[in-house]
């Protein structure tokens, strides 16, 4: 979760980013959060700068999976930003896991922490 947009839903850490028949160790830096307008799940990050993806790349954009501990999914490569990282965005569920339920104490509970 970001402590910036405590509504939003994240993954910072490694991953595995496969690119056709290609397999890339990275790290991320993953955001999401639900659409309510059209009732799909958004997700998008960037993926750390690595020699390998860029050379295969190119800046070109590609269709990727990305895997964390948390889940796996497919998602879009693009526009590298000044440092070579490229931004990585998928529809509906994420590659990493999203909290489901609100934790909510009364005012009972709130008395006895």
């Amino acid at each position: 979760m970001s402590d910036e947009h405590p509504e939003d839903d994240g993954y910072s850490g490694r991953a595995t980013l496969v690119v056709g028949e290609r397999e890339f160790a990275v790290t991320v830096e993953l955001r999401g959060h639900f659409q309510p307008i059209d009732g799909y799940y958004r997700w998008y990050g960037r993926v750390a700068a690595d020699q390998g993806l860029s050379e295969l790349l190119g800046g070109r954009k590609a269709k990727a999976v990305l895997r964390t501990p948390g889940g796996e999914s497919p998602g879009e490569l693009s526009d590298p930003d000044p440092w070579d990282r490229y931004r990585i965005m998928g529809t509906s569920t994420p590659p990493f896991v999203v909290q489901t339920t609100v934790d909510t104490m009364d005012a009972a509970d709130a008395a006895d922490a």
